[in-house]
């Protein structure tokens, strides 16, 4: 089942569901499946870029990252939708999913990919990890290359975790999953940093509520500012178009 929240066609889920769903497809050798994950910020990207709209829409799971995106999917009829937040996925997948999936970690600062590591490794010694990588900050590829490929696919991995932002990392799937032999790639975000123990994530009440962007805005104001003082309000700006039109019709 789709949902299409502004031209986006995101898939509406439960949380355990997308969980289930994930782990299979990790587990599926033949597959060549691709995961993003939705907050405001990338929807609003999608419909400002048509690349990262594309993108987005060619994955095989498209999932509400934030509360507004899982509002929406509940006002257009998907009342059973719940968060599929990247880090809580991450956390998941790596602490209590099946052992014999192996992770591989695309993203990060240098360092930070150690650092998630190590963590893990703490909370599930069992994990496998095939490999962790800090790539250039630079824009993403217009097309692969090679020694990318071959780094990834010589891993062996069952999954890579894509730690690059958004819209980065959805184009950057897009552009490599037809050359990877990977089953499942899924774009986290800031999931890297948060589960690293770098970055501090809001507390449950804000994540509940919609509120994480505010804490967040607070942890990093000169960069994230416009993500959230700007496409926030245009995003209001939709929902309340969308909510006009409904009852004027």
């Amino acid at each position: 089942m789709r949902v299409n929240v502004f031209g986006v066609e995101t898939t509406p889920l439960r949380f355990d569901d997308a969980i289930r769903t994930l782990e299979q497809w990790a587990l599926d050798a033949s597959g060549r499946r691709y995961v993003s994950t939705c907050p405001v910020y990338t929807l609003m990207m999608c419909r400002e870029h048509p690349d990262v709209m594309r993108a987005v829409n060619r994955a095989d799971m498209v999932a509400a990252d934030g509360m507004p995106v899982v509002w929406m999917q509940r006002k257009l009829g998907a009342s059973f939708a719940e968060r599929v937040y990247g880090p809580d996925v991450m956390q998941t997948l790596c602490t209590s999913g099946d052992s014999s999936i192996r992770h591989y970690f695309w993203g990060g600062l240098p360092g930070v990919p150690e650092k998630l590591a190590d963590t893990l490794r703490a909370q599930n010694p069992h994990i496998q990890i095939a490999g962790m990588h800090s790539p250039p900050i630079r824009p993403a590829e217009s097309t692969p290359d090679p020694e990318v490929v071959e780094r990834i696919n010589s891993a062996g991995a069952s999954i890579v975790w894509v730690g690059l932002g958004s819209p980065k990392q959805d184009r950057w799937m897009a552009t490599y999953r037809p050359v990877l032999d990977v089953p499942l790639l899924i774009a986290v975000g800031a999931a890297f940093d948060m589960l690293a123990g770098i970055k501090s994530q809001a507390p449950r009440w804000m994540q509940r509520t919609g509120l994480e962007w505010l804490f967040r805005l607070q942890q990093e104001p000169k960069r994230l500012w416009k993500r959230y003082l700007v496409y926030n309000p245009r995003f209001i700006w939709l929902v309340l178009g969308h909510l006009w039109s409904h009852r004027r019709s």
